[in-house]
């Protein structure tokens, strides 16, 4: 039997707990999975059950470390990775007050649109924290709750992201880490710290948050966990991060210029640099990944959901008709589509944004349609990268990874509206192998988290058609025009 060690990456998701065991050479052994709700009861909500994602964090991992033992692989350490964004009450004895509000919940829109309405202040907080001002943002959501939500917070005294309340489950202490602290609209970008001005619009004082740490600290595992799980107690929970920044690390987009693209439901574009900062017109995020290193980019709200819908909208099943749009040309017949089935995150943060069919005419069919909602997202993608060129850190690389690239032409699209070849690593562990990787490097066994990027293989490459990636640049600064016109339309 095999002695290697594993290190168990836990990804807390948005509907499932993933748990990737890998060693020290980047290699994803195994993985395990629980899945959970994620509840839509009220318009615009978009809620966890946190006990229910502790509990699906537990019987994972104890899958998992059951397949460890039977393969002869020793745990060297738990490390955590999570769905940026979230928040959860908690009561004096630490227990949920309030369910988790998921980074999709958008009931706080109107707090978002009075907070940007004062663009100067709205502004200021961007650049203070490098977390838009949008319903995503746990500052927004306690604006919110403190207002118009008040009747949700129950007897919530604390608030925490949703890790921090399963690693307080696991170590008994109540800390977060900067990567997902980062994204919460709350801590400031230079001094780490908790940004007095944010903490004001929130409505909340410092000491009802998680102590700040570092995302390479460990905490032993509790006696309760441990024995639960089947590991030994006082082993290494190494804190990890959000699932964004430890999604570049886990398709190796760490060096830079190197970007890490997402294509699931949603999509999202970041590069890797060793500073803080957001471009100047305010279109991207800037979280923390660990030794130094931040993310910059933005996250589309419509990724491969476009797809899903054309196929519901056309009843037919969504794996054929993409073949049928893939044999479309390009330009989809002089048809543009702005996707925004979802609103829009970057790089404009509109929650509230509608979408839109141009040049529409009755030669158009299904596969037009869906090649235009693909091309769509694609262009989203294209002027996320532009953006982040303008912050400082330029693309000359792509690395991607998501379900999406199970389709060639969300490839093919997406590769030629950003104008180069893009790397797929569609089997790669994700943000799970992102924890891993951080949880290796906690335990002294990378001098760098470059090092550990260097690991990652990937597993083929879609290459840009000249002809689509000259025509989709020149539709692209027609896309910003056009949505100052659905922006001002009435509802």
């Amino acid at each position: 039997m095999s002695s290697v060690p594993v290190v168990l990456g836990v990804d807390l998701g948005t509907t499932a707990t993933k748990v990737v065991a890998a060693g020290t050479d980047a290699q994803v052994l195994h993985q395990t999975e629980r899945g959970y709700p994620l509840h839509t009861d009220e318009s615009g909500e978009a809620t966890q059950d946190a006990g229910q994602v502790l509990a699906a964090a537990v019987e994972a991992l104890a899958e998992c470390v059951e397949w460890a033992r039977e393969h002869g692989h020793e745990v060297a350490g738990l490390s955590f990775s999570s769905a940026m964004h979230t928040l959860v009450g908690l009561d004096s004895a630490g227990e949920p007050a309030t369910r988790a509000f998921n980074w999709a919940d958008t009931r706080a829109a109107e707090a978002a649109d009075a907070l940007r309405a004062d663009h100067g202040t709205a502004s200021a907080l961007h650049r203070a924290t490098g977390t838009p001002v949008h319903t995503q943002s746990v500052m927004v959501k306690l604006s919110w709750l403190h207002g118009a939500g008040r009747e949700l917070i129950g007897d919530a005294v604390r608030w925490s992201g949703l890790k921090d309340y399963v690693v307080a489950a696991f170590t008994g202490e109540f800390v977060t880490e900067h990567s997902l602290s980062s994204g919460t609209g709350l801590q400031d970008m230079a001094s780490l710290r908790w940004h007095e001005p944010a903490l004001e619009v929130a409505g909340i004082r410092a000491e009802q948050l998680p102590e700040l740490r570092s995302s390479t600290d460990a905490l032993p595992l509790a006696p309760k966990i441990a024995a639960a799980v089947g590991l030994p107690a006082g082993l290494p929970v190494v804190l990890g991060g959000g699932d964004g920044p430890l999604a570049n690390l886990g398709v190796g987009a760490v060096a830079p210029g190197v970007a890490a693209l997402s294509l699931g439901t949603s999509g999202a574009l970041r590069v890797t640099r060793d500073q803080p900062g957001v471009d100047e017109r305010c279109r991207t995020f800037s979280y923390a990944l660990a030794d130094g290193l931040w993310v910059i980019g933005g996250a589309v709200s419509n990724g491969a959901v476009v797809g899903a819908w054309a196929g519901e909208a056309f009843g037919v099943d969504v794996a054929p008709l993409l073949e049928e749009a893939a044999d479309v040309p390009a330009g989809a017949d002089g048809l543009i589509a702005l996707p925004y089935l979802l609103g829009e995150r970057a790089p404009w943060w509109e929650p509230g944004m509608t979408g839109a069919f141009l040049g529409l005419r009755r030669s158009h069919g299904r596969a037009e349609m869906t090649r235009a909602v693909v091309e769509g997202v694609a262009q989203q993608l294209a002027l996320v990268r532009d953006a982040v060129a303008d912050s400082g850190a330029a693309v000359r690389a792509v690395r991607a990874t998501g379900g999406g690239f199970r389709s060639r032409v969300w490839a093919e699209a997406i590769a030629s509206a950003l104008n180069m070849p893009i790397s797929l690593a569609e089997g790669s562990g994700g943000s799970g192998l992102g924890a891993v990787l951080l949880g290796w490097r906690a335990l002294g066994e990378y001098d760098s988290l470059e090092y550990a990027a260097k690991l990652v293989a990937m597993e083929g490459e879609a290459d840009p058609d000249p002809a689509a990636a000259e025509l989709l640049a020149a539709r692209r600064p027609f896309i910003d025009r056009f949505h100052e016109t659905l922006k001002s339309l009435p509802n």
